[in-house]
């Protein structure tokens, strides 16, 4: 594009067609992060090798694997499989599923992932935040002790959704929409899912045999205290030593980090030493009731079980939406936090279309929502994990299991997946953070109460809809009331914000104001007020102190963009401000800017004499017309 001469250097080249700016905008948009800059200048066959190794990532680590790598990867697989065994039938319990399918579901979607996903350190696993969620929205159609079939279909059809949702947000290029989770969202969220779980486990921590389906604390609490003729003193001992275990070892990995392992194994400790309590002393006959029933055998086909019943569709649509969200999410957030340990990177929209695969392919292989959770995820980091073999590893530790050890695993006490749930509930209630939040933002402190609140006592998915609407306020407010500021100069060359350094001086006669956001119609009229509020506040002050304006310089460095509303909005401000003998100075306008004031004619109106590039060219220009006003006027005086 040509860049013609013109006044001070600033180029009014004729705006750019209509196509190129369109393309420009979708390629920033869908691609930020330029993920096809290795094609560029390639030959047609390394391009469609490089293809394949992009959207396919095993075909780029798995021809370089080394078996060194192996050794450790295989430490790694092993640890996060034996978190892997209690985790899964602990949250199948907390779903009221079939504890066998928390067992399926660590068994193929870490095969799928490690196939498509990018992330080396990310370990796939259920969590327990999307299970409750989801046998929460299920339970609002069909109980699991009244059609258990129906009851587990329903929890594939939600997985599919889930699935189906993530693969096309990532195949889209729409990561950007999991950005409206915002970080004090998912603290709070997490936090309040947490209290609400560890609450529900007080219904195996005591032995209960009813219980209430509801998610709050108000009717969680009802339910243990109405029940409290069913409270059984054996499971009660029994579910605190687990969970004194528990933390003790969470403990020492706090106090020393390079005994990781402990925690990591502590869980199926608890599993191991729970079947054989049951197996030897008949727990059952003292009230502490185990898991029943668990059948050698891999993953059925679950086909025949995807249910679109308009009478159930949107209960598991909801739950589907939801849960698919939080677990992209979580997934991407943690997959990141470990990257950048190994000063690495990942693509969140790679990480989309990895997880929606694995979570379309279980739904339809007997396994629910999975995604990468941090516990596990911190497991594989902590042992070694040098790539995603590791995830090959725990499947196939998985597929062992099932074939051969799952029937052991029936004698598993419900008080000790209880303990284990509310070991790992406890650690996501991140009092730190939210102190944090305190301390540095109280309205990202307010997101996240506002969240941990309304999950816990009224419902997730309505605390969720409540934190992310006033996040979305919040944001709407940054938009509709963008910043301004007035400069003054601190050195010849430096002009700041005169609020935050009050010592700055400023320029005769003119008044500087730089604008901080894109010129929109929701802000427009904000935009022209408050300017002409800094020039009514200028010549308000009193005789000793005040500027007689005759110049307003705008910098326009950081409006990125503007709509007809703010052209129009610029158009009355100038009127306004012609009749109070003040001319407006641009300074620095954009690209997209310029083009835009270039195609209203909007230049044309104000002058191409009135634009420039700096503030310096710009003070420059305007103080030799001020002092050639100046003398005219004395002139003037002089003759009269």
């Amino acid at each position: 594009m040509s860049s013609p001469k013109s006044l001070h250097g600033v180029n009014y080249a004729p705006p750019r067609s209509f196509k190129t700016v369109l393309k420009a905008n979708l390629k920033e948009t869908l691609f930020p992060d330029d993920p096809f800059y290795e094609f560029k200048n390639e030959k047609l066959s390394k391009r469609i090798l490089k293809g394949i190794q992009y959207f396919v990532p095993i075909c780029q680590w798995l021809p370089k694997y080394k078996f060194g790598l192996f050794m450790y990867d295989l430490l790694a697989g092993i640890t996060i499989a034996s978190l892997a065994i209690p985790q899964g039938i602990s949250y199948a319990k907390l779903a009221e599923l079939p504890p066998i399918i928390g067992l399926y579901s660590s068994f193929v979607p870490p095969l799928i992932y490690a196939i498509f996903g990018s992330s080396k350190h990310l370990a796939v696993g259920t969590v327990a935040t999307c299970s409750l969620i989801i046998a929460a929205a299920v339970q609002q159609k069909v109980m699991p002790e009244d059609n258990m079939e129906l009851y587990v279909g329903l929890f594939y059809t939600s997985a599919l959704i889930s699935g189906l949702l993530q693969t096309a947000l990532g195949v889209l290029r729409l990561g950007f929409l999991v950005d409206f989770l915002s970080h004090s969202t998912i603290t709070g969220f997490m936090g309040g899912t947490a209290l609400i779980i560890c609450l529900q486990q007080l219904k195996g921590m005591l032995g209960l045999k009813h219980f209430t389906s509801r998610t709050d604390v108000y009717h969680v609490l009802r339910a243990v205290f109405e029940n409290r003729k069913e409270w059984t003193w054996q499971c009660a001992v029994v579910g605190v030593i687990f969970l004194a275990f528990l933390q003790l070892s969470r403990y020492v990995r706090k106090k020393k980090p390079n005994l990781f392992w402990v925690s990591a194994i502590s869980p199926i400790i608890v599993v191991v030493a729970g079947c054989l309590f049951a197996y030897f002393f008949n727990a059952e006959k003292h009230g502490i009731a185990i898991v029943g029933k668990l059948n050698k055998g891999i993953n059925p086909s679950s086909i025949h079980l995807i249910n679109f019943s308009p009478e159930y569709l949107p209960a598991v649509v909801k739950a589907g939406i939801i849960t698919a969200m939080i677990a992209i999410a979580e997934g991407i957030a943690i997959g990141r936090s470990f990257a950048i340990m190994d000063n690495e990177q990942i693509d969140g929209n790679k990480e989309m279309v990895a997880i929606g695969l694995m979570n379309i392919v279980g739904s339809l292989t007997s396994c629910y929502l999975s995604t990468g959770p941090f516990s596990k995820t911190a497991v594989n980091y902590n042992a070694g994990c040098k790539s995603q073999m590791s995830n090959v590893v725990m499947s196939l530790c998985m597929l062992l299991t099932l074939l051969f050890l799952a029937p052991l695993f029936g004698y598993t006490p419900l008080v000790a997946l209880a303990a284990i749930i509310m070991s790992a509930m406890i650690g996501l209630m991140d009092y730190e953070k939210a102190v944090h939040l305190y301390k540095t933002d109280k309205f990202d402190f307010l997101i996240c109460m506002v969240a941990f609140f309304g999950v816990a006592f009224i419902s997730m998915d309505m605390g969720l809809i409540l934190s992310v609407g006033l996040a979305l306020i919040r944001a709407l407010l940054y938009v509709a009331r963008p910043p301004t500021c007035k400069l003054g100069t601190i050195t010849n060359t430096a002009f700041r914000d005169i609020e935050q350094y009050p010592g700055s001086n400023e320029t005769p006669g003119m008044l500087i104001l730089k604008l901080g956001s894109p010129i929109y119609f929701p802000n427009s009229n904000y935009v022209r007020e408050r300017i002409l509020r800094w020039v009514r506040d200028e010549q308000s002050l009193e005789n000793s102190q005040r500027n007689e304006i005759e110049y307003l310089l705008l910098d326009f460095g950081g409006v990125t963009s503007i709509d007809i509303t703010g052209v129009e909005t610029l158009l009355e401000l100038r009127r306004c401000l012609a009749a109070k003998s003040i001319k407006i100075i641009l300074i620095n306008p954009r690209l997209g800017v310029m083009e835009k004031l270039i195609a209203t004619k909007f230049i044309d109106k104000l002058g191409k004499e009135s634009v420039f590039l700096t503030i310096e060219e710009a003070i420059e220009n305007c103080s030799f017309s001020l002092n050639s006003s100046s003398q005219a006027k004395r002139e003037e005086l002089e003759i009269a």
